[in-house]
């Protein structure tokens, strides 16, 4: 390495993030992604030295599109996360564990519709009433009586 290129590298290092981006930017033609400074140095540095120095050989950079095209690489994006709709409150002592938290929607299709039901720390709301429990609801649904639990599929197993 000439010792031109070692006064660049030092004054290289006394930048700041941003400045080190905006150089990254004109080295390499596009926006910088990345705000790690040491990340941001290196590849801003070894563009530079490539520039003064040659860079790869043909040779090599033939071997590193070689190996890139036997990686195995993800061709499709990993799916989106659903985000849980959650109401932070405490939990009673003698809570029932086959029963969200309160706060928590119960949701089922039932003949073509949509029942959303919202556990309370006293009771359930489905349909802007009160109920005691999910047996009182799933009797009120249906018209007969049938397990609250069975009836929301709460607490089996999958």
């Amino acid at each position: 390495m000439n010792p031109d290129m070692k006064v660049k590298l030092a004054e290289l290092s006394e930048l700041t993030i941003g400045q080190l981006a905006s150089k990254y930017e004109k080295l390499f033609g596009e926006k910088c992604r990345s705000r790690n400074r040491r990340y941001v140095y290196r590849r801003v540095a070894w563009k530079m030295q490539a520039g003064e120095e040659g860079g790869l050989s043909e040779r090599a950079i033939l071997r590193a599109t070689i190996i890139a095209g036997e990686s195995l690489l993800r061709v499709t994006p990993p799916n989106a996360r659903k985000a849980k709709k959650e109401v932070p409150t405490s939990m009673p002592a003698n809570w029932d564990k086959r029963i969200p938290p309160p706060g928590q929607l119960i949701e089922r299709q039932y003949k073509g519709k949509r029942l959303i039901v919202m556990v309370m720390t006293d009771g359930f709301e489905f349909e802007g009433e009160r109920y005691k429990s999910l047996t009182a609801i799933a009797r009120a649904i249906t018209g007969s009586h049938c397990n609250g639990f069975y009836f929301f599929k709460l607490g089996q197993s999958k």
